[in-house]
């Protein structure tokens, strides 16, 4: 039997992850020590386990270097890659949300031309072109996105939203609500036919997990 690959980023994420997976019996013991490894292995289920930049795991599943993947929904929507999104995990909940001065309300309902900061370019793209039909500058920045409309440098940006408190902090608002974002499960599209049986089984056995979670 070859080994089942899980690719998760690193952080509360993969701690989360592993939580659940050990709820439907996949175990890693390795990966609970203090270690420096890349790779963990639990030789009698064959699986494997590997931490990667959240932004990286995509590339990894797409390209088949892992079968599996856990990663937000932020990520599957701004790199685009071939696979399966097949679960939602629901933990990890935020928001994609356009925020601004609370005066620029107005102007992102008259659609005039404004820039936008943000580190999800492609998600920016599409929600004001293709969803609000509005042509807009997109400007990528890599961090402190909050500071941008503070110092002129855009109108509004396009960022993650969990509780609001920076946003608050800085006299910015959220004016729009572009998705909902969670931990979702996804899968290469050739793994999931060559290995069928555990990865429809180890869907089943999770929604059922989360299901009695919920419950």
């Amino acid at each position: 039997m070859r080994y089942l690959t899980f690719a998760l980023p690193k952080g509360r994420l993969a701690t989360k992850t592993m939580t659940l997976f050990e709820k439907v019996g996949f175990t890693c013991e390795e990966m609970k020590g203090d270690s420096r490894k890349l790779i963990f292995v639990n030789e009698e289920l064959k699986l494997k386990f590997f931490l990667a930049k959240a932004t990286d795991v995509p590339t990894y599943v797409e390209y088949g270097a892992a079968d599996i993947g856990v990663v937000g929904r932020d990520t599957i929507l701004e790199e685009r890659k071939n696979l399966y999104e097949v679960l939602d995990f629901g933990f990890g909940k935020c928001r994609m949300v356009v925020a601004g001065p609370k005066e620029m309300e107005a102007k992102l309902k008259q659609n005039e031309l404004i820039r936008v900061a943000t580190k999800y370019p492609n998600i920016a793209k599409d929600y004001f072109n293709n969803q609000k039909n509005q042509t807009v500058e997109i400007i990528k920045l890599n961090g402190s996105i909050e500071l941008a409309p503070l110092v002129d440098l855009s109108e509004v940006i396009v960022d993650i939203v969990e509780t609001g408190s920076t946003l608050k902090e800085n006299g910015l608002v959220v004016l729009e609500e572009i998705c909902t974002l969670s931990a979702r499960m996804v899968v290469n599209r050739v793994s999931l036919k060559i290995e069928n049986k555990r990865i429809t089984k180890l869907i089943e056995d999770l929604r059922k997990a989360l299901s009695e979670k919920e419950a």
